[in-house]
């Protein structure tokens, strides 16, 4: 292969953004705390551009950090379906019609939280508008803490297919009335709309606020839960916690929170799910390997991936191992391993490939593997096809 087509990819927009401004190398790497060299070889696709890092140039560049990753554009055929799901989200607290019964909400937000599981993130969007609405009037007809619950958990997918997509805007509304009905709910739809909560300022790169929420929201869970639910609660807001300390580089925080999710999963013995968000052993190992290699702890990520590939076998759905695969990836290219970066970027797109295709990591890893390869390589172009890229 001949010189590479430029692949778009997060780290593709930052030089667009910055001479727009007007800006040489020289300052935005002085502004954003990172070395000319390392802005320079994320310009050429020739390192990843971190979720961190780029937080850190949409910050001294007065964008937000959706603007520096990109937002995944919506297609078509699915336009209908978001208009009609913002529509759901204006008529929180209107009464609407009851046709469903209470038990088959249920079973369709089940149904709901196993299409969250396997990353089918097109068939999240087709059918969050109708549950929506269903729950929504339910609640507001009975008004009971069950049924707050409901709309509570289903607003906590709203937010997981806006944040997948960085669809912004539709993610704050989202975790705004997750908490509003979390509210009237149980403690542990309260906890889930915080973790949520601190997911948007994650988003967003306000990752000291994100932490502040999860403070919070840790405090208020150990003065008034108990037993599993209590262990529970405090075990998914602790890998809330040191994901947004990694991305903060603030170690001896991520460290702590590190330290207490790993010491909460040891009363499980296997993943305790509610309502599509789980916690285990499984499920920290997965965000110990992403924030080990925020922290550019890339051998340590590896060490802790071979320990949860010993395991008997990772019962987690696809919505957490795909991104698992790609931040092993990740720190596979940071070691110079191509090979096994590319292996594990396969098993990713294999297992989810929606969301695949829209994962900032994702999308950075394919752009600096093509980069790399200057010779047709037949598994890159199959993957670069499957991202509609020209390669």
């Amino acid at each position: 292969m001949g010189a590479i087509i430029e692949v778009p990819g997060p780290g593709a927009n930052v030089a667009r953004l910055r001479k727009a401004r007007g800006w040489g190398q020289d300052r935005l790497a002085a502004a954003a705390g990172v070395s000319k060299s390392q802005l320079g070889k994320v310009e050429r696709g020739e390192r990843t551009l971190t979720q961190g890092v780029a937080a850190s140039i949409a910050r001294v560049m007065g964008l937000s950090l959706e603007e520096v990753l990109g937002s995944a554009p919506v297609s078509l055929n699915a336009e209908e379906s978001l208009k009609s799901l913002q529509a759901a989200v204006r008529r929180f607290d209107l009464p609407g019609d009851t046709e469903a019964s209470e038990a088959e909400l249920r079973n369709a937000l089940k149904e709901m939280v196993d299409l969250r599981g396997a990353a089918n993130l097109a068939e999240v969007l087709n059918k969050l508008p109708d549950l929506l609405s269903g729950v929504q009037a339910h609640a507001n007809s009975t008004g009971t803490a069950e049924a707050w619950a409901m709309v509570s958990q289903t607003y906590s997918a709203v937010y997981w297919l806006a944040a997948r997509h960085r669809w912004m805007i539709l993610a704050d509304l989202a975790v705004t009335k997750q908490k509003i009905a979390a509210q009237q709910a149980d403690s542990i739809s309260l906890a889930i709309a915080a973790r949520d909560e601190a997911g948007v300022h994650l988003n967003h790169g306000d990752f000291m606020d994100g932490l502040a929420v999860v403070d919070r929201a840790i405090v208020q869970v150990e003065s008034g839960t108990t037993g599993h639910e209590r262990a529970y609660a405090l075990g998914m807001l602790h890998l809330r916690g040191l994901t947004l300390a990694g991305r903060a580089k603030e170690r001896r925080t991520a460290d702590a929170h590190i330290n207490r999710a790993w010491n909460l999963a040891e009363e499980f013995d296997h993943e305790l799910n509610r309502y599509g968000i789980h916690f285990g052993p499984e499920n920290t190992a997965v965000h110990v390997i992403a924030t080990s290699g925020d922290l550019n702890r890339h051998e340590d990520a590896i060490a802790t991936m071979g320990d949860l590939s010993g395991r008997k076998g990772i019962t987690l759905p696809a919505t957490r191992i795909s991104p698992l695969h790609m931040n092993i990836a990740r720190s596979h290219l940071a070691l110079g391993n191509r090979d096994s970066a590319l292996e594990h970027l396969e098993k990713a797109w294999t297992l989810a490939p929606q969301l695949a295709k829209v994962h900032p990591t994702s999308q950075e890893l394919l752009r600096v593997l093509t980069s790399h390869h200057k010779r047709s390589n037949p598994r890159l172009t199959k993957l670069a096809k499957l991202a509609n890229i020209q390669f």
